[in-house]
C-alpha cells in the first residue's frame, strides 16, 4: 500500500511516519482491498482541553473512500484513535461486501 504523508504547520517526523506505516500495514493485512492512504498531520492553535494535534487519514478503496480525523493532545494518540476508527469503518465495509457477494 502506498502511504502519502502531508504536514500542515508541522515539521516532518520519521518516527511518526514509521509508527503510522506500522499501524496501517496491520490494517492492510486484514483488509487487502485498501489501495492507498493519505495521511495528514496538522496543528491547531487551540488551548481547549490541551488538544490541537490532528491526524487525518483518507483510505482509497473500491467504492467510496473512508476518511477519519481525530484531535488529541499528541500525534501518537491521534494516530491510535484514527486507526481504531478506521478499523470500525473497514469492518462495516467488509461486512457489506460479503453481504453483496451472497
Amino acid at each position: 500500500m502506498d502511504v502519502h504523508f502531508n504536514y500542515v504547520h508541522v515539521s516532518a517526523s520519521e518516527r511518526l511516519e514509521q509508527f503510522t506505516k506500522e499501524k496501517l500495514s496491520k490494517l492492510e493485512d486484514h483488509y487487502d482491498f485498501i489501495v492507498n492512504a493519505d495521511v495528514y498531520f496538522k496543528t491547531e492553535n487551540s488551548t481547549a482541553n490541551n488538544q490541537g494535534r490532528i491526524c487525518e487519514i483518507r483510505l482509497n478503496l473500491p467504492g467510496p473512500e473512508i476518511f477519519v480525523s481525530n484531535n488529541e493532545e499528541n500525534f501518537d494518540k491521534a494516530v491510535y484513535k484514527t486507526i481504531s476508527d478506521l478499523k470500525r469503518q473497514l469492518r462495516k465495509r467488509k461486512e457489506k461486501m460479503k453481504a453483496r457477494a451472497k
